[in-house]
Formats: structure tokens, C-alpha cells, sequence
């Protein structure tokens, strides 16, 4: 696990070339098919050498959830353990972990009518409105969430109105069950934020010149998007498709996706700092052998 830029496909190409390991991408943007300069996809070559589960599954027009992810996680891992090979799960979507790892709490099914009661409610007085409503009534999920978020947001108040609970605290109830395996969870964190900084603003600048505004262009072609669905709400993707509409320039363009990045990093690395994980200096330059050297034990052991 870790934050986006820390370079955990790097690491995991190298543990693949040196170890009985398969990729399992654990990320909530690659499972779109062509939506790849903005989400870093590993290109043929990558995959070439270290192929890579659970990616290019869906339309960018479709959703995909952590429910969803479990289960095909589990499936994989049960095929690629059925080889002789051992998992190796990589990615930044923290919550795909945490719903693998422990397992899914029993949260209410949707309710078509309340939700709608809850859009009619954001269009009059917008969704940063209903973040500030969610924090008074679920201030950890609040504070997870950005203002802007509607998807989660609207969510987390609809768990709060059927349940009479905070969605926090069913998530502590009745989950499904454990992971069936035994687990070496891995972090790659900065010893120094600002160098995880500088790589940030340098791997979207790469983007934006590898054709990321063109791509969504071909992706808008294509598909009947919108900007409120998941994959266009993606960092990056959501900068671009306002930069299309003329909001504003490509400078612009450029900051508002490295601050957006920083963002999501920000919001990664506090999510692993609540999470029982080993950690390493993703800026360390011997990384891929501190890491290797870990996994031998831990398979030794088994």
C-alpha cells in the first residue's frame, strides 16, 4: 500500500521478477477500461513483466464498489494460490483494503426515495452543505470526506437516516468474513513529504504531456459521460473535464491536478496511519531490496 507517486508498481514489478508472485491491483481507478495516462495504468510493457489482476474491468460509464472488489479480489487470489503463486496486492484505494482485510459491515440496502430526497436537498443548498450536516451527525466519516464528494456523502447521510446510526459505528457491526489468508500488510510512505510533493507535480505534468486532455477528449467521444460519475471524479480526470468545458486554462489545469494529487496522497497516508501495517521510505534507494527481504521472511515462514 501507499500513496499515490510512491512508487509501488516499481516495487512490485521487481518482487514479481525475483519471487512466486501475481499482481492484484487494489485500486478504484484502473478497473476503468481506457482511462489510462490519468490513472499511471501499467502500459503493455509493464504488464509484459508483471501482469497485473483486477484492471480494465468495467466502462468508464459504470460504477464499481468495495463490495464488489472483495469479491473479486478473493476469487483472483483463490486462482492464483490454485497456481502455486502467492497474491500481491498493490494500490492506493485504501478502502479496498480495509473491505478486504476485514471483511464488509452489513450496511443498509439503498433507498431509491431517500436519495432522491437527499440530491433535491444538495441542489438547493449544495453538497458542501449536506458535509457540513453529515458532521454534526457522523463527524469521523465527515472527516474523511471531501465537501464536494456527493457520492459518499450522499451515502453516508442515507446510512445516518434509515439506521438512526452514524455510518462509523455500523461499520464496526456485523461484518462478513475475515480474509481467508494470512497477511503481510506493507506500507510505502515519504520520510520527506515535500520529495513526494515534487514527484507528484512532475508525474502529472508527465500526464497532462502523454496526452491526458486528449484522452478524455476520445473518452467523452465515446462514452456518455457525465461529471458527477465515479470515473470522472477521478484526480485528474475531473481537472481535465473542467479544463474542457473552459473553466480555465492549462496552467491552471496543471496546478489544480497537482494540488488535487497532493490531496489524494494526503488523504492516503492518514488512512494508513490507522491501519496496522509495516513501513517503509518510499524515497529509500535500496526500497525494492528492503522490501524483497521482508516478503522471503514472511514466505519462509509459511
Amino acid at each position: 500500500m501507499g500513496p499515490t507517486a510512491s512508487g509501488k508498481t516499481a516495487v512490485a514489478a521487481e518482487l514479481v521478477r525475483r519471487l512466486p508472485l501475481e499482481i492484484v491491483s487494489v485500486d478504484s481507478a484502473l478497473v476503468y477500461r481506457g482511462m489510462d495516462i490519468g490513472t499511471a495504468k501499467p502500459d503493455a510493457a509493464m504488464q509484459r513483466i508483471a501482469p497485473h489482476h483486477l484492471i480494465d474491468l468495467i466502462e468508464p460509464t459504470e460504477t464499481y464498489s468495495a463490495a464488489r472488489f472483495r469479491e473479486d479480489a478473493l476469487r483472483t487470489m483463490a486462482q492464483i494460490t490454485a497456481r502455486g503463486q502467492v497474491p500481491l496486492l498493490v494500490g492506493g484505494t485504501m478502502l479496498y483494503f480495509k473491505a478486504l482485510w476485514e471483511g464488509l459491515s452489513e450496511l443498509p440496502q439503498a433507498d431509491a426515495g431517500l436519495r432522491e430526497d437527499i440530491e433535491c436537498e444538495a441542489k438547493a443548498r449544495g453538497w458542501p452543505a449536506l458535509h457540513a450536516e453529515l458532521a454534526k451527525l457522523d463527524p469521523e466519516t465527515a472527516q474523511r470526506l471531501k465537501p464536494g464528494d456527493a457520492q459518499r456523502i450522499q451515502r453516508a447521510l442515507e446510512v445516518v437516516r434509515l439506521t438512526g446510526k452514524p455510518m462509523s459505528e455500523v461499520l464496526q457491526q456485523s461484518r462478513s468474513d475475515a480474509l481467508p489468508y494470512r497477511v503481510l500488510p506493507l506500507a510505502l510512505v515519504p520520510s520527506d513529504r515535500a520529495v513526494l510533493h515534487a514527484r507528484i507535480a512532475e508525474r502529472f505534468a508527465a500526464m497532462l504531456e502523454a496526452g491526458l486532455v486528449d484522452e478524455l477528449r476520445q473518452l467523452r467521444e465515446r462514452y456518455p459521460l457525465k461529471p458527477g460519475l465515479p470515473s470522472m471524479r477521478c484526480v485528474g480526470y475531473r481537472q481535465a473535464w473542467e479544463y474542457l468545458e473552459g473553466q480555465y486554462g492549462r496552467e491552471e489545469l496543471l496546478n489544480r491536478g497537482i494540488y488535487a494529487t497532493r490531496q489524494l496522497a494526503k488523504r492516503q497516508l492518514t488512512w494508513l496511519r490507522g491501519m496496522a501495517v509495516e513501513t517503509f521510505d518510499c524515497l529509500a534507494p535500496d526500497l525494492a531490496a528492503q522490501v524483497e527481504a521482508r516478503v522471503r521472511r514472511f514466505l519462509g515462514d509459511g
